[in-house]
């Protein structure tokens, strides 16, 4: 499996038992829907290894509580802690009308309803405020994720509609 066929889960953000126990943070508003994995995928120095679980419980809020198979000691959890961890896309859950993934919209031309195409949205920053990060020939340009910013994604002409503050894009330019 290759990074790039998959979508990233979380981190495991530390051990919780002696006997091998994680923590792992999910990076997703649903935390439910990962209960019931199988296995995950840890990026080991950009190699994925397969990881299947052996017990899985909620933790915290967005947290779960994993024992993984042949992970039986403290120092075997230790060996874990920091790795981040991947699914196949095939199991993103499918979304709502109006809704995308970040990666799905990365490489798409960015047209403001006021300055026109501002260039290309590069990345999706996560943070306290995600962004999204847009290249204008060599300038980044910021524009906070919020829904009331976002308009039409056309994904067949691979184009993002938003509806930057006024004076907002004119701050990088």
């Amino acid at each position: 499996m290759q990074k790039e066929e998959c979508f990233y889960l979380g981190k495991i953000v530390g051990k919780f038992s002696f006997k091998g126990e994680v923590v792992i943070k999910l990076d997703t508003d649903y935390p439910e829907m990962y209960q019931e994995m199988e296995s995950v995928f840890a990026d080991f120095d950009g190699n994925l290894v397969p990881f299947f679980i052996e017990n899985i419980r909620s933790y915290k809020g967005s947290g779960l509580r994993v024992k993984f198979e042949d992970v039986d000691t403290e120092a075997d959890a230790d060996d874990l802690v920091k790795a981040q961890l991947y699914l196949p896309l095939d199991l993103l859950p499918e979304l709502d009308d109006g809704q995308f993934y970040y990666h799905d919209v990365a490489g798409f031309e960015v047209i403001d309803h006021l300055k026109g195409n501002i260039g290309i949205l590069r990345e999706v920053r996560e943070g306290v405020q995600d962004l999204f990060v847009i290249d204008f020939k060599g300038q980044e340009i910021l524009i906070p994720v919020n829904d009331e910013f976002i308009g039409e994604i056309d994904y067949d002409n691979k184009k993002f509609n938003v509806s930057a503050p006024e004076g907002l894009i004119d701050l990088y330019l």
